[in-house]
């Protein structure tokens, strides 16, 4: 295995930490700007972000196809600057209607530019490179949103309106950036004729990978678990100071960047990749578990379990991201890495499109027994990953050894 990145791959890692940075100053200050500077309710804001949730999903294996025919290195660019576009946009909202028309449209996008850096990493990285080019650019995303979190700390402070719009901007000018570096700093990827490459519906009718993209999607559900449902937990239901909350996302943000490189290895093949999807689950399905006892916990045990909770939770989430880009990867066939990167991405938008719902009803709303039961939906998720994927024609042709039953 090569011990560094290619140049093309070096300023791939450089593009997403511009682009990271401006998305990670959005994320904290868009409902803001939503609510306090468009005017919009709390309501109408999670109903634009589900129907673009919604749009999103329907359009990733499809613009992955297109990424695929205009080659990813055009398409990538293409919906950046779209990208740009749409954020610049959102600063012209001053209705429901308006934003859910834009929201639609960054979705497209956004589903686009995923498919399309997929496909674009599969055609810059060497085959043994392409997972670890993946954890350094997830390393690299959390670095550039967190920056980027700090920096709207700033106009959150002030809370101006001139300033939110100007943030705004700002991300804009970050897309556009992001182009730059893309389209003058990165080889072209060529792209593949229709008449030569696979079926545009390759992907939708590849069985045991869609198979693999829901159970992936329920392993995904770990992020609303992360974000939601585990401070609503605290909340509401254990005696645990709140700033736990705050100590737990910082664990989750540190070992990100510190291991999950280290966590990636071992998942460039096919074998590999389906243990750590099992793993995950049995990892998920354990952070569960002990978040199931500090329903009678209290005081320092209940702090304890819960740093416990932290470390396995992203342990598990390490691996589930690790073993998912080595699966799809290896299971596109030549020609339709676009398309099978954005079927790929279906799996996470669609847990993160029930995960709110879902998590809360069962897991927080149950008490212990949901929390239990969540437990072994990640568990049964993870164990059917190898099962799945051994069952793909990609597996047998490779004859990937033990796929179902290693350890």
């Amino acid at each position: 295995m090569t011990t560094s990145f290619s140049p093309a791959v070096r300023r791939l890692i450089i593009a997403t930490l511009v682009n990271t940075l401006g998305n990670g100053v959005y994320a904290a200050i868009g409902a803001m700007y939503l609510t306090r500077v468009v005017g919009l309710s709390v309501a109408q804001v999670g109903i634009g972000l589900t129907i673009a949730g919604i749009v999103g999903l329907i359009a990733s294996t499809p613009l992955g196809v297109v990424a695929d025919r205009l080659g990813p290195h055009r398409a990538y660019v293409g919906f950046l600057l779209l990208q740009a576009i749409t954020m610049s946009a959102l600063t012209q909202v001053h209705s429901f209607g308006m934003y859910v028309a834009v929201a639609g449209v960054t979705a497209i996008a956004d589903s686009g530019q995923r498919g399309a850096k997929g496909a674009l990493i599969a055609g810059l990285a060497e085959a043994d490179q392409r997972v670890r080019t993946r954890a350094v650019m997830r390393v690299t995303t959390n670095i550039g949103m967190g920056v980027g979190l700090a920096l709207a700390g700033i106009v959150l402070a002030l809370d101006k309106p001139s300033l939110y719009v100007g943030a705004l901007l700002a991300n804009a000018v970050t897309y556009v950036l992001t182009a730059g570096v893309i389209q003058f700093g990165v080889p072209v990827v060529a792209g593949v004729a229709a008449a030569s490459g696979p079926s545009g519906l390759t992907a939708l009718k590849d069985r045991p990978f869609l198979a693999f993209v829901v159970l992936d999607g329920i392993l995904n559900l770990h992020h609303s678990m992360a974000q939601l449902a585990i401070p609503l937990w605290i909340v509401t239901a254990t005696d645990a100071p709140r700033w736990m909350i705050s100590v737990l996302l910082v664990i989750n943000a540190i070992a990100v960047v510190l291991l999950q490189m280290r966590t990636a290895r071992g998942t460039e093949q096919l074998a590999g990749a389906a243990r750590a999807g099992r793993r995950a689950g049995l990892l998920l399905a354990a952070a569960c578990a002990v978040l199931a006892i500090t329903d009678v916990t209290s005081g320092p045990v209940t702090i304890a379990l819960l740093i416990v909770v932290a470390i396995v939770h992203v342990l598990g989430e390490m691996l589930q991201s690790a073993g998912g880009w080595g699966i799809s990867f290896e299971l596109a066939p030549p020609g339709a890495q676009g398309q099978y990167q954005g079927a790929y991405a279906m799996g996470h938008q669609l847990g993160d499109l029930v995960a709110p719902l879902v998590l809360t009803t069962i897991a927080v709303s149950w008490g212990w027994p949901g929390w239990l039961l969540t437990a072994a939906i990640f568990g049964i998720a993870g164990a059917f990953v190898p099962v799945v994927v051994r069952r793909h024609p990609a597996a047998r042709a490779a004859a990937v050894p033990g796929v179902g039953v290693a350890t």
